[in-house]
């Protein structure tokens, strides 16, 4: 394998130990990095690390410290630091096992893939995988990766195991906070039967290769534009009709029923979220295509958006 091992050790599970390599699932995709430039020279800006009444200084005086009281620091080597002893450096012992749907989503931080570390470490990595396959559940674990130790899931992926990293849960908000004022009412049978509906009409497999970021596109556009004007400035036109309209009132039963005749096959991956917000924008078709008042359904919505 290509790729270099992100961690080597074991995980073990009561009295069987099997060698493990993890490897980062994921990586960056493309950006836009933009640099700090000094206007009047054109020259990019440097930083230099310098103290207070000393100015710049070596990296190699450069140690790490520990504030323990205001001006007040234990200083630390890199050597010491890395000898501190901690079992889950060198192995992952599974500790408890949970149905998926236990786990919320928001716990959920970063995914490695999972390989055996040799051929003799297969069959009990076959075994295990094959054990959590059957028994439909993810182990947990704690494992020190990155300076600092994590709880982890383990599950299985194909030939492999997928191992995650998940917060701890002082570091995840509380939903009520933001959710209560929320209120618990039920939608109106037909709205709900219309979006249903219009969910229907849109539900398509999955596909990653649908999307990408748009957002890079138009700065590597304007970046292009830019370089052609010859350094020209180019602001682009706010208004795109995208936006909220003027009024928090809108007449959902017809926003819906707009939305449905505009065809019945799954719309493409990159249009699946902007599809309702266009239709709820465009008050004046909506207002033409529902003669009838519906004060009740109006309101709602309007409540929601304030939460």
């Amino acid at each position: 394998m290509a790729a270099r091992a992100y961690w080597q050790g074991q995980i073990r599970l009561a009295l069987v130990s099997i060698p493990v390599e993890i490897y980062s699932a994921t990586k960056s995709g493309a950006q836009i990095s933009f640099k700090q430039i000094h206007e009047p020279t054109g020259k990019p800006i440097h930083y230099e690390k310098v103290v207070t009444g000393v100015g710049p200084v070596d990296v190699g005086e450069i140690v790490k410290g520990y504030e323990v009281s205001k001006g007040e620091y234990v200083l630390l080597d890199q050597d010491e630091i890395d000898a501190v002893k901690l079992e889950s450096k060198k192995t992952l012992e599974l500790t408890q096992f949970v149905d998926q749907s236990e786990i919320d989503v928001l716990y959920y931080e970063k995914p490695y893939f999972v390989v055996p570390a040799d051929d003799l470490a297969e069959e009990a990595f076959i075994v295990l995988r094959e054990a959590l396959r059957r028994s439909k559940k993810v182990g947990l674990g704690q494992l020190a990766l990155r300076g600092r130790e994590y709880v982890v899931s383990l599950k299985p992926c194909g030939r492999g195991m997928v191992l995650e990293t998940l917060r701890y849960a002082d570091e995840v908000n509380k939903a009520q906070n933001y959710f209560r004022e929320i209120p618990d009412d039920k939608p109106d049978p037909e709205l709900l039967d219309l979006a249903s509906a219009l969910i229907d009409r849109k539900t398509a497999p999955f596909d990653p290769q649908e999307f990408h970021d748009r957002y890079v596109d138009a700065l590597k556009d304007l970046v292009e534009r830019k370089r052609k004007a010859h350094g020209e400035k180019i602001i682009e036109d706010k208004d795109s009709g995208g936006g909220r309209s003027g009024s928090n009132v809108v007449d959902l039963m017809a926003a819906l029923k707009k939305s449905m005749e505009k065809g019945g096959a799954a719309a493409p991956a990159n249009d699946d979220k902007p599809a309702p917000k266009k239709a709820s924008a465009r008050k004046p078709a909506a207002k033409k295509a529902a003669p009838e008042p519906a004060p009740v359904p109006a309101k709602k919505p309007a409540t929601r958006k304030r939460a």
